[in-house]
C-alpha cells in the first residue's frame, strides 16, 4: 500500500468514526430539547410570580431542576426591570428539568393547574400585568397535544363559572432571571412567607381545589412548653438563665455558637422549638451568631425595645417567651435581616442527630 492510499484509507476510517459518533450524539440529544439527554424532558410554565410556581416544581418528585425566568417577549436577555414594564411581551415563568421515567409531563400539568386562577387574564392574585399572565409553553406537538386536552378537560370539569383563559403557546427562548430571584422561598423564608400568605394565591387554591390551606404540622402548644422557673433554675447554667428570663446579652466572640460553622438546625434552649438553620447562617463580624431569617417564622415574636434609650427590635420565642437577641436591617440581600442571636439561648443539633432528637422533618434541608 502506497502512502497515498494509507492517507484515504486513515481519513475514511476517521470519518467513519464521527459519523457514528453524531449518530449517537443525535439519539442522545432530542433536536427540540435543547441538548438534554433523553432521560431528562424540559417543560415551561407561566403562572404569576415566579416565585411561588418555582416552589412547587422544585418540590415535586422527578423534578430535577426548577429555574426563575422570562419566556414569550421579543427583547433579548431580559432584565426584571424591564420585564416588569409589561412592555417586552415576556411572562414570569419557569423552566422544569424533570425526568420522564419518575414524573409525566401530565403531572407537571395537574401541578400547574392547580397552583393558579386560569380564568384571570390581568395577572395573577395580587399581581398584576401582563407579565403575570399564565401560559403552557411547549416544546413540542406532544407537549401541545397534552397541554390542549388537560385545558379542555378543566373547562369541562366545571370547577370554574368563568372561562379559562391560560394560554397555549409554543417555547421561545427562555432567560434566566436575575441570582437573587432563584430559590427564594428558601434563601428568603421571611419575606416569601409574608408575600405568599398575602397574596392570596393559598385561599384561592384552599376554595378552589378543597385543599387544606393549614400547616400540617402539629401545634406548637402541644409540642413544646416552657418548664417551671425552679426547674429553669436546675436546667440553665447563669448565663443561660440571665439571657433567656432576663434580657441579658453575653459577651462577644466568647460565646458558643459565633462561629460554629456544623450544618444542623438551632432551637430554644428552654423548650426547644427550632428557631434558625446553619444554612441561613453567615459571618456577620459582630462575634454573636447572625442568622439572615429564621427557620420557623411562626416560632419567632417581635417587640420594640427602648431599654438602652434606643428603639431595637428585640427577638424572643413564641412558646417559651425566652430573650433570644434582636434584629437589624443591616443584614445581607436580597431581605436585609440580620438576626443577632445569643449563643445561651440557643442549643445546637446537628444534622446527622436530627431525627433521634425528634426534628427528622429537617433532615431533608441538607441533603
Amino acid at each position: 500500500m502506497n502512502k497515498m492510499s494509507f492517507v484515504v484509507l486513515m481519513l475514511v476510517i476517521i470519518l467513519g468514526i464521527t459519523v457514528l459518533y453524531l449518530a449517537s450524539e443525535n439519539k442522545a440529544f432530542g433536536k427540540e430539547g435543547g441538548n438534554m439527554k433523553e432521560k431528562y424532558k424540559q417543560a415551561v410554565f407561566a403562572g404569576g410570580c415566579f416565585w411561588c410556581i418555582e416552589a412547587v416544581f422544585d418540590n415535586l418528585p422527578g423534578v430535577e431542576n426548577a429555574v426563575s425566568g422570562y419566556m414569550g417577549g421579543d427583547r433579548t436577555n431580559p432584565s426584571y426591570q424591564e420585564v416588569s414594564t409589561g412592555r417586552t411581551g415576556h411572562y414570569e415563568a419557569v423552566h422544569v428539568i424533570y425526568r420522564p421515567g419518575e414524573i409525566s409531563y401530565r403531572d407537571l400539568l395537574d401541578a400547574f393547574w392547580k397552583n393558579i386562577d386560569p380564568t384571570d387574564d390581568g395577572g395573577q392574585f395580587v399581581d398584576r400585568g401582563s407579565q403575570y399572565r399564565t401560559a403552557v409553553f411547549y416544546y413540542d406537538s406532544e407537549q401541545k397535544r397534552e397541554a390542549e386536552e388537560s385545558k379542555k378537560e378543566l373547562e369541562l370539569s366545571g370547577r370554574f363559572d368563568k372561562p379559562i383563559v391560560t394560554q397555549i403557546l409554543k417555547a421561545k427562548e427562555f432567560y434566566k432571571a436575575e441570582d437573587y430571584h432563584q430559590n427564594f422561598y428558601k434563601r428568603c423564608r421571611l419575606r416569601y412567607k409574608a408575600y405568599d400568605e398575602n397574596s392570596g394565591r393559598g385561599q384561592f387554591i384552599a376554595k378552589t381545589w378543597k385543599e387544606a390551606e393549614a400547616d400540617k404540622h402539629e401545634p406548637l402548644s402541644k409540642t413544646y412548653s416552657k418548664p417551671s422557673q425552679a426547674e429553669l433554675k436546675k436546667k440553665l447554667t447563669p448565663l443561660q438563665y440571665d439571657v433567656t428570663q432576663k434580657e441579658a446579652t453575653e459577651r462577644p466572640f466568647d460565646n458558643k455558637y459565633w462561629d460554629n460553622k456544623e450544618p444542623g438546625i438551632y432551637v430554644d434552649i428552654v423548650s426547644g422549638e427550632p428557631l434558625f438553620s446553619s444554612l441561613d447562617k453567615y459571618k456577620s463580624g459582630t462575634g454573636w451568631p447572625s442568622f439572615t431569617t429564621p427557620l420557623e417564622p411562626e416560632n419567632i415574636v417581635e417587640s420594640i425595645d427602648r431599654k438602652l434609650y434606643m428603639a431595637r427590635t428585640e427577638v424572643r420565642s413564641k412558646i417559651a417567651d425566652s430573650h433570644l437577641g434582636h434584629v437589624f436591617l443591616d443584614g445581607p440581600e436580597p431581605a436585609g435581616l440580620r438576626y443577632c442571636i445569643n449563643s445561651a439561648a440557643l442549643r445546637f443539633i446537628h444534622k446527622d442527630d436530627l431525627e433521634k432528637e425528634g426534628y427528622g422533618k429537617y433532615k431533608e434541608l441538607f441533603e
